[in-house]
Protein backbone atom coordinates (compact mmCIF):
# COMPACT_ATOMS: atom_id res chain seq x y z
CA UNK A 1 0.00 0.00 0.00
CA UNK A 2 1.67 3.41 -0.87
CA UNK A 3 1.30 6.16 1.70
CA UNK A 4 0.33 9.64 0.10
CA UNK A 5 1.76 12.57 2.18
CA UNK A 6 0.31 15.80 2.91
CA UNK A 7 2.23 18.96 1.02
CA UNK A 8 4.83 20.43 3.43
CA UNK A 9 4.15 23.95 4.45
CA UNK A 10 6.35 26.46 2.46
CA UNK A 11 9.20 27.26 4.81
CA UNK A 12 9.02 31.05 4.68
CA UNK A 13 5.45 30.74 5.20
CA UNK A 14 5.52 32.52 8.66
CA UNK A 15 7.60 35.46 6.73
CA UNK A 16 4.89 37.73 5.24
CA UNK A 17 3.40 38.92 8.41
CA UNK A 18 6.85 39.28 10.16
CA UNK A 19 8.42 40.83 7.09
CA UNK A 20 5.73 43.77 6.90
CA UNK A 21 5.55 44.38 10.60
CA UNK A 22 9.11 44.90 10.57
CA UNK A 23 9.19 46.82 7.99
CA UNK A 24 6.73 49.01 9.21
CA UNK A 25 8.55 49.40 12.08
CA UNK A 26 12.07 50.09 10.51
CA UNK A 27 10.64 52.78 8.34
CA UNK A 28 9.01 54.40 11.62
CA UNK A 29 12.53 53.92 13.53
CA UNK A 30 14.27 55.66 10.31
CA UNK A 31 11.99 58.54 10.26
CA UNK A 32 11.89 58.96 14.04
CA UNK A 33 15.67 59.47 13.75
CA UNK A 34 15.25 61.40 10.28
CA UNK A 35 13.17 64.27 12.38
CA UNK A 36 15.80 64.43 15.44
CA UNK A 37 18.52 64.94 13.09
CA UNK A 38 16.54 67.75 11.33
CA UNK A 39 15.44 69.26 14.58
CA UNK A 40 19.20 69.54 16.00
CA UNK A 41 20.46 70.77 13.11
CA UNK A 42 18.18 73.68 13.11
CA UNK A 43 19.14 75.15 16.45
CA UNK A 44 17.46 74.77 20.19
CA UNK A 45 15.17 77.72 21.44
CA UNK A 46 16.26 79.77 24.79
CA UNK A 47 13.41 78.27 26.79
CA UNK A 48 13.50 75.09 27.09
CA UNK A 49 9.63 74.42 27.42
CA UNK A 50 9.56 75.89 23.54
CA UNK A 51 12.38 73.19 22.37
CA UNK A 52 9.83 70.60 24.04
CA UNK A 53 7.20 71.29 22.42
CA UNK A 54 7.99 71.90 19.48
CA UNK A 55 9.68 68.65 19.37
CA UNK A 56 6.48 67.11 20.17
CA UNK A 57 4.99 68.87 17.55
CA UNK A 58 7.62 67.42 15.33
CA UNK A 59 6.62 63.76 16.20
CA UNK A 60 3.29 64.42 16.59
CA UNK A 61 2.85 64.71 12.98
CA UNK A 62 4.93 62.19 12.10
CA UNK A 63 2.33 59.63 13.79
CA UNK A 64 -0.07 61.97 12.53
CA UNK A 65 1.37 60.60 8.62
CA UNK A 66 1.92 57.26 10.32
CA UNK A 67 -2.01 56.63 10.40
CA UNK A 68 -3.01 57.39 7.45
CA UNK A 69 -0.30 54.79 5.92
CA UNK A 70 -1.96 52.45 8.27
CA UNK A 71 -5.56 53.11 6.89
CA UNK A 72 -4.60 53.18 3.64
CA UNK A 73 -5.58 49.88 2.86
CA UNK A 74 -2.47 49.14 0.88
CA UNK A 75 -3.09 45.69 -0.33
CA UNK A 76 0.52 44.82 0.24
CA UNK A 77 0.02 45.68 4.10
CA UNK A 78 -3.32 44.37 3.95
CA UNK A 79 -2.93 40.91 3.10
CA UNK A 80 0.35 40.29 5.35
CA UNK A 81 -1.38 41.85 8.68
CA UNK A 82 -4.71 42.30 8.08
CA UNK A 83 -7.43 44.97 8.22
CA UNK A 84 -7.72 44.27 11.73
CA UNK A 85 -4.80 44.52 13.06
CA UNK A 86 -3.78 47.73 11.30
CA UNK A 87 -7.16 49.56 12.54
CA UNK A 88 -6.23 48.08 16.02
CA UNK A 89 -2.85 49.93 15.39
CA UNK A 90 -4.74 53.09 13.70
CA UNK A 91 -6.61 53.22 17.19
CA UNK A 92 -3.90 53.18 19.53
CA UNK A 93 -1.77 55.31 17.73
CA UNK A 94 -4.59 57.94 17.56
CA UNK A 95 -4.83 58.52 20.83
CA UNK A 96 -0.74 58.88 20.98
CA UNK A 97 -1.60 61.51 18.36
CA UNK A 98 -4.34 63.44 21.01
CA UNK A 99 -1.61 63.60 23.66
CA UNK A 100 1.17 64.06 21.88
CA UNK A 101 -0.17 67.18 20.11
CA UNK A 102 -1.76 68.16 23.36
CA UNK A 103 1.96 68.19 25.21
CA UNK A 104 2.94 70.49 21.74
CA UNK A 105 -0.11 72.64 22.71
CA UNK A 106 0.79 73.22 26.32
CA UNK A 107 4.60 73.39 26.58
CA UNK A 108 4.70 75.71 23.52
CA UNK A 109 1.68 78.07 25.04
CA UNK A 110 3.57 77.77 28.16
CA UNK A 111 6.65 78.70 27.05
CA UNK A 112 6.32 81.89 25.00
CA UNK A 113 3.63 82.82 27.94
CA UNK A 114 6.99 82.98 30.08
CA UNK A 115 8.70 84.71 27.99
CA UNK A 116 6.12 87.04 27.28
CA UNK A 117 5.33 87.60 31.16
CA UNK A 118 1.71 86.66 30.34
CA UNK A 119 -0.92 83.93 31.72
CA UNK A 120 -1.27 81.07 29.15
CA UNK A 121 -4.30 81.52 27.66
CA UNK A 122 -3.88 85.12 27.09
CA UNK A 123 -0.26 84.08 25.10
CA UNK A 124 -2.52 81.31 23.11
CA UNK A 125 -5.18 83.93 21.92
CA UNK A 126 -2.22 86.29 21.02
CA UNK A 127 -0.52 83.31 19.40
CA UNK A 128 -3.93 82.70 17.28
CA UNK A 129 -4.61 86.18 16.51
CA UNK A 130 -1.01 87.40 15.20
CA UNK A 131 0.84 84.20 14.03
CA UNK A 132 0.26 82.70 10.76
CA UNK A 133 -1.03 79.04 11.11
CA UNK A 134 -1.64 78.83 14.70
CA UNK A 135 -5.71 78.90 14.36
CA UNK A 136 -5.46 76.96 12.04
CA UNK A 137 -3.73 74.40 14.34
CA UNK A 138 -5.97 75.04 17.00
CA UNK A 139 -9.09 73.94 14.56
CA UNK A 140 -7.12 70.76 13.66
CA UNK A 141 -6.51 70.28 17.32
CA UNK A 142 -10.52 70.40 18.23
CA UNK A 143 -11.03 68.36 15.23
CA UNK A 144 -8.80 65.40 16.38
CA UNK A 145 -10.16 65.66 20.45
CA UNK A 146 -13.66 65.15 18.94
CA UNK A 147 -12.80 62.67 16.62
CA UNK A 148 -10.86 60.58 19.46
CA UNK A 149 -13.88 60.92 21.32
CA UNK A 150 -16.24 59.57 19.32
CA UNK A 151 -13.92 56.71 18.60
CA UNK A 152 -13.58 55.74 22.19
CA UNK A 153 -15.09 52.24 22.99
CA UNK A 154 -17.50 53.75 24.98
CA UNK A 155 -19.12 55.97 22.31
CA UNK A 156 -17.93 54.04 19.36
CA UNK A 157 -20.94 51.53 20.54
CA UNK A 158 -23.65 53.42 20.54
CA UNK A 159 -23.08 55.45 17.25
CA UNK A 160 -24.06 54.22 14.07
CA UNK A 161 -21.18 52.73 11.32
CA UNK A 162 -22.04 55.51 9.25
CA UNK A 163 -22.55 58.39 11.94
CA UNK A 164 -19.18 57.29 13.15
CA UNK A 165 -17.40 57.36 9.45
CA UNK A 166 -18.70 60.74 8.70
CA UNK A 167 -17.27 62.59 11.62
CA UNK A 168 -13.81 60.38 11.24
CA UNK A 169 -13.52 62.22 8.03
CA UNK A 170 -12.99 65.32 9.22
CA UNK A 171 -10.07 63.72 10.27
CA UNK A 172 -8.43 64.84 6.92
CA UNK A 173 -9.26 68.33 7.57
CA UNK A 174 -6.83 68.25 10.03
CA UNK A 175 -4.23 66.78 8.31
CA UNK A 176 -4.22 69.36 5.95
CA UNK A 177 -4.51 72.18 8.43
CA UNK A 178 -1.57 70.96 10.65
CA UNK A 179 0.60 70.45 7.76
CA UNK A 180 0.20 73.79 6.71
CA UNK A 181 0.54 74.86 10.05
CA UNK A 182 3.98 73.03 10.54
CA UNK A 183 5.29 74.27 7.35
CA UNK A 184 4.61 78.02 8.12
CA UNK A 185 5.92 78.68 11.46
CA UNK A 186 8.24 75.57 11.81
CA UNK A 187 11.14 76.17 12.53
CA UNK A 188 12.97 72.98 11.21
CA UNK A 189 11.37 73.79 8.37
CA UNK A 190 12.29 76.51 7.28
CA UNK A 191 15.54 76.62 8.33
CA UNK A 192 16.63 73.79 5.85
CA UNK A 193 15.55 73.48 2.20
CA UNK A 194 16.80 69.43 2.78
CA UNK A 195 14.38 69.55 5.80
CA UNK A 196 11.41 70.85 3.70
CA UNK A 197 11.92 68.63 1.03
CA UNK A 198 11.74 65.15 3.31
CA UNK A 199 8.68 66.88 4.85
CA UNK A 200 6.90 67.08 1.89
CA UNK A 201 8.11 63.86 0.78
CA UNK A 202 6.62 62.45 3.91
CA UNK A 203 3.56 63.92 3.74
CA UNK A 204 3.00 62.97 -0.10
CA UNK A 205 3.70 59.39 0.24
CA UNK A 206 1.28 59.09 3.15
CA UNK A 207 -1.42 61.52 1.66
CA UNK A 208 -0.85 59.67 -1.76
CA UNK A 209 -0.79 56.06 0.07
CA UNK A 210 -4.52 57.01 0.85
CA UNK A 211 -5.44 58.14 -2.63
CA UNK A 212 -4.21 54.93 -3.95
CA UNK A 213 -5.57 53.04 -1.47
CA UNK A 214 -8.61 54.03 -0.82
CA UNK A 215 -9.98 56.32 -4.18
CA UNK A 216 -7.86 55.10 -7.11
CA UNK A 217 -7.32 51.19 -6.54
CA UNK A 218 -11.10 50.93 -5.45
CA UNK A 219 -12.32 53.17 -9.13
CA UNK A 220 -10.02 51.24 -11.31
CA UNK A 221 -11.06 48.04 -9.90
CA UNK A 222 -14.41 48.48 -10.49
CA UNK A 223 -14.21 50.29 -13.80
CA UNK A 224 -12.10 47.50 -15.08
CA UNK A 225 -14.47 44.44 -13.48
CA UNK A 226 -17.81 46.03 -13.56
CA UNK A 227 -19.14 43.75 -10.98
CA UNK A 228 -23.47 42.91 -11.23
CA UNK A 229 -25.55 40.67 -9.48
CA UNK A 230 -26.40 36.98 -11.55
CA UNK A 231 -28.14 35.53 -8.67
CA UNK A 232 -29.70 35.76 -5.03
CA UNK A 233 -30.62 32.39 -3.46
CA UNK A 234 -31.87 32.19 -0.19
CA UNK A 235 -29.63 29.56 1.92
CA UNK A 236 -32.09 29.26 5.42
CA UNK A 237 -34.69 31.94 6.41
CA UNK A 238 -32.55 34.41 7.62
CA UNK A 239 -29.39 33.46 5.21
CA UNK A 240 -29.02 34.72 1.55
CA UNK A 241 -26.05 34.42 -0.52
CA UNK A 242 -25.38 36.86 -3.48
CA UNK A 243 -23.36 35.92 -6.53
CA UNK A 244 -21.44 38.75 -8.23
CA UNK A 245 -20.16 38.30 -11.78
CA UNK A 246 -18.28 40.79 -13.83
CA UNK A 247 -15.11 41.13 -16.63
CA UNK A 248 -12.39 39.50 -16.20
CA UNK A 249 -12.47 38.10 -12.45
CA UNK A 250 -9.59 35.92 -13.12
CA UNK A 251 -7.63 38.62 -13.17
CA UNK A 252 -8.95 40.03 -9.56
CA UNK A 253 -6.03 39.20 -6.95
CA UNK A 254 -8.97 37.75 -4.82
CA UNK A 255 -8.39 34.81 -2.11
CA UNK A 256 -10.37 32.41 -0.02
CA UNK A 257 -10.75 33.88 3.62
CA UNK A 258 -10.89 37.37 2.35
CA UNK A 259 -13.84 39.80 2.06
CA UNK A 260 -14.86 43.16 0.35
CA UNK A 261 -17.02 46.12 1.40
CA UNK A 262 -20.11 45.91 -0.73
CA UNK A 263 -21.95 48.78 -2.22
CA UNK A 264 -24.97 47.49 -4.07
CA UNK A 265 -25.93 50.40 -6.23
CA UNK A 266 -29.89 51.06 -5.61
CA UNK A 267 -31.68 54.08 -5.37
CA UNK A 268 -31.81 53.64 -1.20
CA UNK A 269 -28.51 51.32 -0.78
CA UNK A 270 -25.90 53.49 -2.69
CA UNK A 271 -24.26 54.78 -0.08
CA UNK A 272 -24.14 51.35 2.33
CA UNK A 273 -20.93 49.56 2.34
CA UNK A 274 -21.44 46.24 3.85
CA UNK A 275 -18.49 44.41 4.55
CA UNK A 276 -19.01 40.11 3.74
CA UNK A 277 -16.69 37.37 3.30
CA UNK A 278 -16.32 35.40 0.32
CA UNK A 279 -18.23 32.12 1.05
CA UNK A 280 -16.28 30.50 -1.96
CA UNK A 281 -12.86 30.17 -3.21
CA UNK A 282 -12.81 32.88 -6.55
CA UNK A 283 -12.60 30.29 -9.62
CA UNK A 284 -12.12 33.59 -11.91
CA UNK A 285 -15.93 34.01 -13.02
CA UNK A 286 -17.88 34.57 -10.02
CA UNK A 287 -17.69 35.98 -6.44
CA UNK A 288 -20.26 34.81 -3.49
CA UNK A 289 -21.13 36.33 -0.19
CA UNK A 290 -23.38 34.72 1.94
CA UNK A 291 -24.87 36.90 4.69
CA UNK A 292 -26.98 36.36 7.79
CA UNK A 293 -29.59 39.01 8.30
CA UNK A 294 -28.46 40.98 10.84
CA UNK A 295 -29.77 44.78 9.97
CA UNK A 296 -31.40 46.20 7.53
CA UNK A 297 -28.37 45.96 4.71
CA UNK A 298 -28.36 42.36 5.31
CA UNK A 299 -31.81 41.34 5.24
CA UNK A 300 -32.22 43.58 2.05
CA UNK A 301 -30.18 41.41 0.05
CA UNK A 302 -32.66 38.81 -0.12
CA UNK A 303 -34.62 41.44 -2.46
CA UNK A 304 -31.82 42.67 -4.41
CA UNK A 305 -32.47 42.32 -8.11
CA UNK A 306 -30.31 40.38 -10.66
CA UNK A 307 -28.91 43.23 -12.84
CA UNK A 308 -27.90 45.67 -10.05
CA UNK A 309 -24.58 46.80 -10.24
CA UNK A 310 -22.49 46.57 -7.40
CA UNK A 311 -19.33 48.76 -6.33
CA UNK A 312 -16.57 46.64 -4.09
CA UNK A 313 -13.88 47.41 -2.49
CA UNK A 314 -11.27 45.05 -1.39
CA UNK A 315 -10.48 42.49 -1.47
CA UNK A 316 -9.27 43.25 2.24
CA UNK A 317 -8.04 40.62 4.86
CA UNK A 318 -5.44 38.64 5.62
CA UNK A 319 -7.15 35.33 6.58
CA UNK A 320 -5.72 33.20 3.88
CA UNK A 321 -3.74 30.52 3.37
CA UNK A 322 -0.52 33.21 2.72
CA UNK A 323 0.64 32.50 6.32
CA UNK A 324 0.44 28.79 7.36
CA UNK A 325 3.39 27.32 8.53
CA UNK A 326 2.34 23.26 8.84
CA UNK A 327 1.12 21.16 6.11
CA UNK A 328 -2.29 20.11 8.25
CA UNK A 329 -5.09 22.46 9.50
CA UNK A 330 -8.24 22.56 11.92
CA UNK A 331 -11.04 24.65 10.62
CA UNK A 332 -13.02 26.56 12.96
CA UNK A 333 -16.23 27.57 12.32
CA UNK A 334 -19.54 29.39 14.63
CA UNK A 335 -22.69 30.35 12.99
CA UNK A 336 -22.64 32.60 10.01
CA UNK A 337 -18.65 32.73 10.23
CA UNK A 338 -18.59 29.40 8.25
CA UNK A 339 -18.39 31.56 4.92
CA UNK A 340 -14.67 32.43 4.88
CA UNK A 341 -13.65 29.45 7.03
CA UNK A 342 -15.70 27.20 3.58
CA UNK A 343 -13.85 29.34 1.25
CA UNK A 344 -10.44 28.14 2.59
CA UNK A 345 -11.46 24.45 2.70
CA UNK A 346 -12.11 24.53 -0.89
CA UNK A 347 -8.84 26.60 -1.61
CA UNK A 348 -6.13 24.78 1.16
CA UNK A 349 -3.60 22.02 0.58
CA UNK A 350 -3.20 19.00 2.66
CA UNK A 351 -5.24 17.28 5.50
CA UNK A 352 -7.80 19.21 7.35
CA UNK A 353 -10.26 18.89 10.22
CA UNK A 354 -13.59 20.82 9.91
CA UNK A 355 -15.65 21.81 13.36
CA UNK A 356 -18.89 23.63 12.73
CA UNK A 357 -20.22 24.96 16.08
CA UNK A 358 -23.82 26.14 15.93
CA UNK A 359 -27.04 25.91 17.94
CA UNK A 360 -29.00 23.15 16.32
CA UNK A 361 -28.49 21.14 12.61
CA UNK A 362 -30.90 23.98 11.38
CA UNK A 363 -28.14 26.34 12.04
CA UNK A 364 -25.60 25.45 9.87
CA UNK A 365 -25.77 27.18 6.32
CA UNK A 366 -24.05 25.49 3.67
CA UNK A 367 -23.44 22.52 5.60
CA UNK A 368 -24.04 20.18 2.57
CA UNK A 369 -21.54 22.15 0.48
CA UNK A 370 -19.10 21.81 3.23
CA UNK A 371 -19.76 18.10 3.38
CA UNK A 372 -19.49 17.69 -0.40
CA UNK A 373 -16.15 19.39 0.18
CA UNK A 374 -14.77 17.50 2.36
CA UNK A 375 -15.60 14.31 1.05
CA UNK A 376 -13.94 15.39 -2.09
CA UNK A 377 -11.01 16.74 -0.17
CA UNK A 378 -10.51 13.82 2.11
CA UNK A 379 -11.15 15.99 5.32
CA UNK A 380 -12.69 15.59 8.39
CA UNK A 381 -16.21 17.59 9.14
CA UNK A 382 -17.39 17.64 12.60
CA UNK A 383 -21.10 19.09 13.08
CA UNK A 384 -20.51 21.08 17.13
CA UNK A 385 -24.57 21.68 18.21
CA UNK A 386 -26.09 21.85 21.52
CA UNK A 387 -25.62 24.81 23.98
CA UNK A 388 -22.82 27.03 25.21
CA UNK A 389 -23.06 25.26 28.18
CA UNK A 390 -21.02 22.68 28.90
CA UNK A 391 -18.48 24.35 26.22
CA UNK A 392 -18.53 22.56 23.10
CA UNK A 393 -14.85 23.50 22.25
CA UNK A 394 -13.15 23.43 25.54
CA UNK A 395 -10.00 21.94 25.74
CA UNK A 396 -10.80 17.99 26.65
CA UNK A 397 -13.50 18.62 23.70
CA UNK A 398 -10.75 19.92 21.11
CA UNK A 399 -8.31 17.22 22.48
CA UNK A 400 -11.08 14.51 22.28
CA UNK A 401 -11.87 15.58 18.18
CA UNK A 402 -8.04 16.80 17.31
CA UNK A 403 -5.42 14.70 19.15
CA UNK A 404 -3.01 16.94 17.23
CA UNK A 405 -3.95 20.15 17.49
CA UNK A 406 -0.67 21.07 18.39
CA UNK A 407 0.56 19.87 14.76
CA UNK A 408 -1.97 22.17 12.55
CA UNK A 409 -2.62 25.58 11.72
CA UNK A 410 -6.01 26.67 13.21
CA UNK A 411 -8.39 29.06 11.17
CA UNK A 412 -11.02 30.63 13.32
CA UNK A 413 -13.84 32.40 12.80
CA UNK A 414 -17.34 33.21 14.29
CA UNK A 415 -18.73 35.48 17.18
CA UNK A 416 -16.18 37.28 18.95
CA UNK A 417 -17.30 35.19 22.58
CA UNK A 418 -16.70 32.29 20.68
CA UNK A 419 -13.76 32.96 19.27
CA UNK A 420 -12.52 34.55 22.37
CA UNK A 421 -13.10 30.78 24.02
CA UNK A 422 -11.47 29.04 21.63
CA UNK A 423 -8.64 31.07 21.53
CA UNK A 424 -8.32 30.53 25.32
CA UNK A 425 -8.75 26.63 25.08
CA UNK A 426 -6.06 27.07 22.39
CA UNK A 427 -3.78 28.66 24.59
CA UNK A 428 -4.33 25.59 27.16
CA UNK A 429 -3.65 22.97 24.66
CA UNK A 430 -0.38 24.87 23.36
CA UNK A 431 -0.97 25.68 20.11
CA UNK A 432 1.76 27.57 19.10
CA UNK A 433 0.36 31.59 18.34
CA UNK A 434 2.00 31.57 14.85
CA UNK A 435 -0.43 28.39 14.20
CA UNK A 436 -3.57 30.50 15.18
CA UNK A 437 -4.85 32.42 12.09
CA UNK A 438 -7.93 34.43 12.73
CA UNK A 439 -9.16 38.50 12.31
CA UNK A 440 -10.94 40.38 15.21
CA UNK A 441 -13.19 42.23 12.47
CA UNK A 442 -16.32 41.47 13.57
CA UNK A 443 -17.60 43.52 10.34
CA UNK A 444 -16.19 41.08 7.86
CA UNK A 445 -17.97 38.12 8.67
Amino acid sequence: MTTVQSPPAPPTAIRPRVVARTSLYAVLAANVGVVAYFFAQAGFASNALIVIGRLFGLYGALVMAFQLVLVARLPWLDRRIGMDRLTSWHRWTGFALLWTLLAHAVFITFGYAEGAGVGPITELVDLARTTQGVLRAIVAFGIIVVVGAVSARYARRRLAYETWHFIHLYTYVAVVLAFTHQVAVGTTFTASSAAKVYWYGVWGLALGAVVLGRLALPLWRNTRHQFRVSAVVPESDNVVSVYITGKDLDRLPAQAGQFFLWRFLTRDRWWQANPFSLSAAPDGSTLRLTAKAAGRGSAALRHMKVGTRVFAEGPYGAFTTLHRVRSESLLIAGGVGVTPIRAILEDIEGHAVVLYRVSSDRDAVLYDELREIALAKGAELHLVTGSPVPDRLAPSELARLVPDIADRDVFLCGPPPMMSAVLRSLGELNVPKQQIHFERFSLAG
